[in-house]
């Protein structure tokens, strides 16, 4: 999701939105990657994330002319499969969500096995273990909020998109979480 309004992304949506299917296309493939890994993250499951995405743009390519402002497009995808996994979760009974699993760590924190070291990728490995376990007890707004910041790179104006909420809600849920997580990991530094 860009800060500033992205020509081309506005020429697809507009385009798409006049039934334009290789527009939308386009829109999926730019999308997909971004939207997995968030409803992945969020679900720990491969099964669930893709269900939440294709049901996003199911949803979306059927209500993409209810989209007022093609420029927001990002943020009402986005809040849209939020709530596929809101959806997902409640239906599961149960907030075990957001873990992280070392082979879907981000390829600034993945070493190649070249350069690895034996007890250091333990010890990475021990430490998402946790975090994904500290991740799980959270509330369920406070790892949404978390894990688009965090690991979707998201300012805090596109969360409060994506979640509909405030833009201080969104600040005062990722301190909580960021507290509680640092708490839990004090025993890993």
């Amino acid at each position: 999701m860009d800060a500033e309004p992205d020509p081309h992304l506005i020429t697809l949506v507009l385009r798409a939105q006049d039934g334009d299917v290789a527009s939308f296309e386009e829109l999926v493939l730019r999308y997909q990657t971004p939207l997995f890994r968030m409803a992945y993250r969020t679900l720990n499951s491969r099964v669930d994330a893709e269900d939440a995405v294709q049901d996003t743009f199911t949803s979306a390519w059927t209500k993409l002319d209810q989209l007022r402002q093609p420029e927001a497009f990002s943020s009402w995808l986005y809040r849209q499969c939020v709530n596929r996994c809101r959806d997902l979760l409640r239906r599961r009974g149960s907030l075990s969500a957001a873990l992280l699993s070392s082979d879907l760590l981000d390829e600034t924190t993945a070493t190649s096995a070249a350069d690895a070291d034996p007890v250091r990728q333990a010890e990475q490995s021990s430490s998402m273990d946790e975090l994904g376990r500290l991740l799980e007890s959270l509330p369920e707004e406070q790892r949404m909020v978390w894990v688009l910041r965090e690991l979707q790179h998201f300012s805090y104006q596109q969360i409060a998109d994506a979640l509909e909420i405030t833009e201080p809600t969104a600040r005062g849920r990722l301190a909580r979480a960021r507290k509680s997580l640092a708490e839990g990991m004090e025993g890993w530094r």
